[in-house]
């Protein structure tokens, strides 16, 4: 009976979202190539040179600004630096780093991690762009509030430079904004949650995993944004050493194979190896897979960022652009290393290279698994005991994800419908609703939906940001001369 609910569930959702995901995934004519991905690609490339590679120029300044250096008390906001990064953070650091990473390697191969750090790297300057956005154009209230993000800065911004459609924009983004609270910022999570529970303590209806992370989720957001900053400044950086010290650990025990590892994510990157769409299949997959994970150019993170207690925009820019890199770059490649080193990718001994399944849609695995499964089974070769702590970990990275998610779901329903208690409270309810759905439903359309909702996001930001870039350009520039004059000084 239980079991015949999930299926339900999952019939139903598969059914009304598909037509939705097709469009969204859709290939250019006469290639394999999906639209979406390259519009994220080409973004972040332009926003990189556009400001002449400032993620890197930077990030000096930005782990100054992450520890208080020049944090002014006084100045207007909710949350501190630190605190606007792990919430922005315990958004992005989540499932799709431990079973996002997964799938990507599991079907575009070891190459696809290749692409992920470049995703990643590249991202930087997307984020950067958005997030100094999301402050300068966010509202001030006189209780101390905030709200900022993509709807804001396209309203303000459009009108600061006489141009028109900033309001259609927004109103697009907000839609989609909250359609992405529901899938992958929600659903995704706790379809992963319940998986890697039931990979531990054996298999159980979705349905009553959903039930309960609905009831605790729906107590924390109750208690709004500085309720949300104060979990998740102690959560993120707790399950953030956990997962990584386990993963380094695991890679320094196997040091003679990492030579070996980064050997099948160059040759994979730029060969393909043999798997199924070659290396088209491997960059398609690694990029996709680091924009779920890292949310660069989708303009979600803007929202958290923008509750900063900061008078310079710039600032928690280049506080930003440290997420896409300690995301994508450090956390997605220590998981992406631990799956090749384990040895979890099946490679035929004659030829090399990965064998793929019956279909040929994706690689063997060990023991079949995929998804969180298959890095369950990477980390427990090494440590046995290990998928009890990964399982604890998956519960915090899913619950720290799906509440920051709510907030920013929370602010774009705000944005169509208006301040107030009631309305607030309404949108709380049919989010813990889909906490529920998306548990009960399987991997497959729970993960489709949670990508098109998310780079229908994008779609409409990084249209915005390019309109907008120049305004963040002038405030660059402003704000290093006056650091380099000592105008800016140190507070701490």
């Amino acid at each position: 009976m239980a079991q015949s609910l999930d299926e339900k569930v999952n019939e139903v959702f598969a059914t009304a979202t598909g037509p939705y995901v097709s469009f969204i995934f859709s290939n250019f004519p006469g290639t394999n190539y999906p639209w979406i991905v390259a519009w994220l690609v080409i973004a972040a490339t332009v926003f990189s040179i556009y400001f002449g590679f400032i993620q890197f120029r930077a990030f000096p300044h930005s782990i100054a600004l992450v520890r208080g250096d020049y944090s002014d008390p006084n100045d207007a906001g909710e949350v501190s630096h630190f605190q606007a990064l792990a919430t922005a953070l315990s958004g992005t650091v989540g499932l799709g780093n431990i079973a996002g990473v997964a799938v990507a390697v599991g079907i575009g191969g070891p190459g696809a991690t290749f692409w992920m750090i470049l995703a990643g790297l590249l991202g930087m300057a997307s984020k950067f762009t958005e997030c100094t956005l999301g402050v300068k154009y966010r509202n001030e209230y006189d209780d101390g509030t905030v709200s900022g993000g993509p709807m804001y800065y396209m309203v303000k911004g459009f009108a600061e430079r006489n141009l028109p459609g900033g309001k259609f924009l927004a109103i697009l983004f907000a839609i989609f904004c909250i359609l992405g609270s529901f899938g992958g910022g929600n659903m995704f999570q706790s379809n992963q949650a319940h998986a890697q529970i039931a990979n531990v303590f054996g298999d159980y209806p979705g349905w009553i995993t959903g039930l309960v992370f609905a009831v605790v989720v729906f107590l924390v957001i109750v208690g709004g944004l500085k309720s949300i900053a104060r979990v998740t400044e102690k959560v993120v950086p707790f399950m953030g050493i956990l997962y990584v010290g386990t993963a380094l650990i695991i890679i320094l025990m196997n040091f003679d194979q990492i030579g070996t590892a980064f050997g099948q994510i160059f040759e994979g990157a730029f060969t393909g190896l043999g798997i199924a769409g070659g290396m088209v299949g491997a960059l398609i997959q690694g990029f996709r897979r680091a924009a779920f994970s890292n949310e660069a150019g989708v303009g979600s993170a803007a929202i958290a960022h923008s509750a900063v207690r900061t008078k310079e925009p710039i600032t928690e820019g280049f506080v930003s652009l440290l997420e896409p890199f300690i995301d994508t770059v450090v956390i997605c490649t220590m998981t992406a290393l631990v799956i090749i080193i384990t040895g979890q990718l099946m490679i035929d001994p004659a030829t090399g290279q990965v064998i793929l399944n019956e279909a040929g849609t994706a690689i063997q695995t060990a023991d079949g698994s995929t998804g969180v499964a298959l890095t369950s089974a990477a980390f427990s070769s090494a440590f046995g005991w290990f998928r009890y702590v990964l399982a604890v970990a998956v519960v915090l990275f899913a619950f720290s994800t799906m509440i920051s998610w709510s907030y920013y779901g929370l602010k774009a329903w705000t944005f169509l419908f208006g301040e107030g208690h009631t309305k607030e409270l309404t949108f709380k309810v049919i989010f813990c609703v889909f906490t529920w759905i998306g548990a009960a439903a399987s991997l497959g359309p729970v993960i489709d939906f949670s990508d098109a909702a998310i780079f229908s996001m994008a779609v409409v930001n990084i249209f915005a940001l390019y309109f907008l870039m120049p305004i963040v350009k002038r405030e660059m520039h402003s704000y290093l001369s006056r650091l380099k004059s000592g105008e800016i000084r140190k507070f701490a």
